[in-house]
Order: structure tokens, then C-alpha cells, then sequence
């Protein structure tokens, strides 16, 4: 029965293409994408915090957090069990996949995206997995945005600009923040995107925010209703949060792939890795419960008048009043969020670093403030400091200040708080881009050779194969034969270069037809020079496995127009420069999108 349903609704929709223009549809496609995502949202927030609350009202039962710690081995044993059993055993995580599908793949996300990320994420972050929802919504979105473009055969310009608007619904539903989602799918995933693209993004993004606060329930959402006025006196304050917010992540990027890396080399099976990292989880999370799950709860509790409450249901339910021991609290979950994180991830979890980036910055911004006051340095606003640490973070973290000044704007309720964003946010990325070339999720990419940033040139030529521009049918010749052989293949083809090569095929020099035209024209030195006495040593050479940016650079250095190709120490063939040129300028004209 339903998929009598979808498939009426699939034929209304392309009726509706066949008589609509391309960009009706496509502004159609971005409010039926939007509201898509916005459900989608709303399964996984709903899901993961009606968890939380069974969890709290247990442990208000138990007086101590033992649910908390049992809660997550499930989780990710599931995650585990779901991947292995339903999903073929592999999935991707984290949204820098998206921009190397973008790039590599022709934005083409397979079908199983659109449920494997609510699914497996679910599982994990909702019984407790200390990681956060906003990658997997942003996944989930891009893959509706495929999909649906994959579904009404619309070219890659399109499927880019649906994946996009799926990307900002996502994001827009998940906080109520449209402004934000824009431009977190501009800021981090599509930085050549035109003018005219921003429209049917909007309104994605507005469609799936409208949706979630109809639907969802405020209170599940992390928004922030007391805050107090800005003080330009504290500025100076402002610029040391941004100095700290900077390097912590760093701390948090390095940690986390350390955290990762160790769990990717464990010779263990799934299930064993799973249960040896979430049984340390447990052991985190007993200690400091405010570490279970998303975290948002404890967020909007430190910028409340009674951020004591942290501790209760806690160990260290005895010091709820003691303001030294809640700051030595807060500064040590702050501390272990980063390995809370890489455990529930790297030991088979599914999850991202979006809410953990926004639960370490609303830590730090208290931790700052809150000791600055104790100790009597200067009384400041510690709900403010929580709330602009949480744009210091997100903007380190993932190189994106824009999207983080305007998060954090939307969900206090205002833009009284712009100026110390602006300085904490800026601050913090640029000290985090000192240390850190690439973002935390661009990071994975970079490792691999697929590294994409701000430099559009270096974006592009990293997505061309090097292959598909190798031209293998040159003619070769020997370094013993005569010039007479070189003259007639000369006179019988069009090519102007060639290789000479030994017996054992390997490159020995290059001759260029500019290079023997002289001699080309006197029939004795014709016949009885040898092509070994006018060949030229090159002045470089490719790799086969060489980057597309290599090769620019190589061509550029050596102001040449061919330059031969070295496969496993032979002769594999040439690449012309012109050529190479083409294929840089229709990848650029295919990847624009308008």
C-alpha cells in the first residue's frame, strides 16, 4: 500500500517536471528536499532524546548513573550488528564523504544513505553514544538531494545543488537556524557555488526549519533563552577565549584522530572492538555522566542560573554546591569529551563531532569565565562566555567561523552577542588553520590524496585522474636507430614528440621535431646520424601515480608542452599540456554550479 502511494506521488512530481522550467523545479525539488529532511530530523532528535529522559528518570531512581554506562555498549553493539547484518558490513561516516562524492562520484550517493545514517546513528548517539546527530542528518540530507535528483534524472549541477539543499535542511531543522544551514552547506561542503544557487538553498533551508519548530518540540531543541547584555569592557577577555578556543581544537582534532587511528589498527573482530571501546566509554560515562549522549541537556544547564544541578545523580552529588569542585567537574568532562567521542566512533559507532564541538565550547566558555570570576579578576557573564565558546570550537574545529557566528546568533534568540562571536569565532580559526592545514572532517581526505579547501584550483585538478589524460599510442624509437626511421614516422603521423627507449622499455631521452628540423631537410645526415646523437634528457618526468596539481606544476616549472610518463620505471606515454588545459576547464565549467 505504500508503495502504491510513492509511486503516485512520484508520478505527480514528474508530471509537474514535464510542464514546470527547470528552475520552477528545481525550487520545487529544494521545498520537497527540505521538508524530507526535516523528518528526518525530527525521528533522530526525537528518538535520541526520549532516551535521554528514560535514562535521567531511571537514574533518579537509582541515585547513580549505572543506566547511563550500560546504555551505550548496547547502542554501539547494535550500531555494529546493524552495519554487519542489514548494511553489507561497511558504512561511510562523517560528511567529508560528501564532498568526495561531490567531486569523484557525480554526486551521486547511494540509496541506502538515506536510511543507514538514521538508523545506525540512532542506535548509537541515542542510548548514549557520547557523539553527536548533525553529521548523520547532513549525510541523510545530501543523500535525499541525490536521490531525489537521481529519481527525475536531473544533470550534476542540479544533483550538487539538491545535495546542498539537503545539507542546509538538515542543519536548519536540526537547530532552527536557516541562516546557519545556508551557510554551513556553502561555508563546508560547496565553496564554488554561484549567486543565483543561494535561492532554492533558502529555501530548503527555511522549508526545513519551518518544518521542525511546527513539529518538533522546543525543548528538544539546543536553543538559549537567558543571556545577558554585551559589555565592551570584556573584550579583552574575549580575545583570550578565541586564543584558547583555538588550541583546544587543536587538542580535540589531534586527540580525536589518535583515538581513531588506534582503533582502525586493533586486530579484533567487530563486535570485540566494539564492546572493548564502549566498555571504556561506560567507564568515562560513569564517572562523568554529562558525557552520555549529545550532551545538549548539560549545555543549556551550565547556562542556567543553577549549573550545580551537573552533578546531581553524580559521584560528586555530595560537592553540588561547591563552586571549585563543579569548575574542577566541568574542566575534566571538557578534557575527556574528545576521547568519549573517539571511542564511541572508532570502536564502530556511528556519529559526528558537530554536537561535541558545541558540548566542548559551551564547557570551555564556562570553565574561562567562571574561574576568571572565582578568582576575582573581573566578575564576567558566564552565560554569554558559554555560548561563545561553543562559535569558538565549532568554528576551529571545522574551519567554518561563518557558520558558527550565526548558529550560535539564531539559537540565543538574537545578535546582541555578534561582536564577541565575530572576535572568538576569527581568533579561534586562525590559530586553528596555523596549526591545522585542514579541517577536522577534510582531514581523512587529505590523508588519502583527496584533500579539498578554499583554493579552487587545487580542488578541481584534485578531482581530474591523471589517466584519463595519458596518451599511451605515441610512437616510440630506439636510441640506435637512424634519423631516417624518426623522418618517416614524422611524415606519416601528426605527432611531434617521441620517446626513446631501450630494449628493456625504459626512457632513456626525448626528441622533439623542433629540436631536429635542420637536419631533417639534408638526406646525408639523415641516413648516418643516430637518434641517440640529437635526443634530449627531459626536463622532467610523471609519475603515473602522480596528483593532477603535480603535473600543473611540473608543466609550469619546466615550460614544456609534452612531458613523458614513467609507469613502474618504464615508458607509459605522454601528456600533452593542452590537453591537460581542457580538462581542467570542463571540469571547471561541469563543477560551477549556477
Amino acid at each position: 500500500m505504500l508503495k502504491k502511494y510513492i509511486r503516485r506521488f512520484e508520478s505527480i512530481i514528474a508530471m509537474l517536471q514535464s510542464v514546470l522550467t527547470q528552475k520552477q523545479f528545481i525550487f520545487l525539488s529544494s521545498v520537497l528536499v527540505g521538508i524530507s529532511c526535516a523528518f528526518a530530523v525530527i525521528v533522530l532528535k526525537t528518538f535520541a532524546h526520549s532516551v535521554f529522559s528514560f535514562a535521567t528518570y531511571i537514574n533518579g531512581i537509582l541515585k547513580l548513573s549505572f543506566i547511563n554506562s550500560i546504555l551505550p555498549i548496547i547502542g554501539i553493539l547494535l550500531t555494529v550488528f546493524v552495519v554487519k547484518r542489514v548494511l553489507g558490513g561497511t558504512i561511510e561516516k562523517g560528511t567529508s564523504q560528501i564532498l568526495y562524492t561531490v567531486a569523484k562520484k557525480a554526486s551521486i550517493i547511494p540509496k541506502k544513505q538515506m536510511y543507514a545514517q538514521i538508523i545506525t546513528s540512532s542506535l548509537t548517539v541515542g542510548l548514549g553514544g557520547s557523539a553527536g546527530l548533525e553529521s548523520p542528518i547532513v549525510v541523510t540530507g545530501a543523500a535525499f538531494g541525490s536521490n531525489y535528483a537521481q529519481n527525475y534524472k536531473l544533470p550534476y549541477k542540479d544533483r550538487t545543488l539538491l545535495i546542498g539543499c539537503g545539507v542546509a535542511a538538515g542543519i536548519a531543522a536540526a537547530f532552527n537556524a536557516p541562516i546557519a544551514g545556508v551557510l554551513f552547506a556553502i561555508e563546508v561542503l560547496l565553496v564554488d557555488v554561484s549567486i543565483s544557487a543561494f535561492t532554492p538553498i533558502m529555501i530548503s533551508a527555511a522549508t526545513g526549519a519551518l518544518v521542525s519548530a511546527i513539529v518538533l518540540d522546543e525543548s528538544i531543541l539546543l536553543n538559549f533563552k537567558q543571556q545577558q547584555t554585551f559589555d565592551y569592557h570584556n573584550i579583552p577577555f574575549y580575545v583570550l577565549l578565541g586564543v584558547l578556543t583555538g588550541f583546544v581544537a587543536v587538542y580535540y582534532a589531534r586527540n580525536f584522530q589518535r583515538v581513531e587511528h588506534y582503533f582502525s589498527k586493533l586486530k579484533l573482530s567487530p563486535y570485540k572492538k566494539a564492546l572493548f571501546g564502549s566498555s571504556m566509554l561506560a567507564v568515562l560515562i560513569f564517572i562523568f555522566p554529562t558525557l552520555f549522549g549529545e550532551g545538549y541537556e548539560s549545555i543549556k544547564t551550565l547556562s542556567e542560573s543553577d549549573p550545580g544541578k551537573l552533578l546531581d545523580n553524580t559521584l560528586f552529588a555530595s560537592f553540588r554546591n561547591n563552586q571549585w569542585v563543579l569548575l574542577l567537574f566541568v574542566g575534566c568532562t571538557m578534557m575527556m569529551k574528545v576521547f568519549a567521542s573517539g571511542l564511541t566512533i572508532g570502536s564502530g559507532g556511528n556519529g559526528g563531532n558537530f554536537a561535541p564541538s558545541l558540548f566542548l565550547g559551551s564547557y570551555l566558555g564556562y570553565f574561562f569565565s567562571k574561574f576568571v570570576t572565582l578568582i576575582g579578576l573581573s566578575k564576567l557573564p558566564i552565560s554569554n562566555f558559554t555560548m561563545v565558546g561553543m562559535a569558538g570550537i565549532l568554528s576551529g574545529l571545522f574551519h567554518a567561523p561563518l557558520t558558527a557566528i550565526f548558529l550560535i546568533a539564531e539559537i540565543t534568540g538574537g545578535y546582541s552577542l555578534m561582536i564577541p562571536l565575530m572576535i572568538v569565532s576569527s581568533i579561534s580559526f586562525a590559530i586553528s588553520k596555523r596549526f591545522e592545514k585542514y579541517s577536522l572532517d577534510v582531514k581523512g581526505l587529505a590523508k588519502k590524496g583527496h584533500a579539498f579547501t578554499s583554493n579552487k584550483d587545487s580542488n578541481i585538478l584534485s578531482t581530474l585522474e591523471i589517466d584519463s589524460i595519458i596518451q599511451t599510442d605515441y610512437l616510440t624509437v630506439s636510441p640506435d636507430e637512424h634519423l631516417s626511421k624518426l623522418v618517416d614516422y614524422i611524415s606519416h603521423s601528426n605527432q611531434v614528440v617521441f620517446a626513446v627507449v631501450n630494449n628493456d622499455g625504459e626512457l632513456v631521452g626525448i626528441v622533439h621535431f623542433n629540436d631536429i628540423r635542420e637536419i631533417i631537410f639534408n638526406v646525408y645526415r639523415v641516413k648516418y646520424t643516430l637518434i641517440k646523437d640529437v635526443m634530449k634528457t627531459p626536463p622532467a618526468t610523471i609519475s603515473s601515480i602522480d596528483s593532477m596539481e603535480t603535473v600543473m606544476n611540473k608543466f609550469e616549472a619546466s615550460k614544456v608542452a609534452f612531458l613523458p610518463v614513467i609507469r613502474n620505471g618504464k615508458y607509459y606515454g605522454f601528456i600533452s599540456k593542452s590537453i591537460a588545459l581542457e580538462a581542467y576547464r570542463t571540469k571547471l565549467r561541469s563543477m560551477t554550479i549556477e
